[in-house]
């Protein structure tokens, strides 16, 4: 098995990488947010926010 990030053979210790090294950068990626999925419709996104805030906004009905 090679490593993800640079194709060395994997160590048993940080599989599926071949280093502590290549393990950090690969930690790092999702840290910063490479391997996020773009989102293709931000509108969607502003429209849940709104709804969010809304309901919170709005008091509970009498029961």
């Amino acid at each position: 098995m090679a490593c993800p990030m640079c194709g060395k053979p994997t160590v048993k210790a940080y599989r599926p990488f071949c280093s502590g090294r290549c393990a950090d950068l690969d930690l790092a990626k999702w840290f910063n947010g490479s391997y996020a999925a773009p989102s293709t419709d931000p509108e969607d996104i502003e429209a849940a926010i709104d709804a969010i805030e809304a309901a919170t906004r709005t008091p509970p009905k009498p029961q």
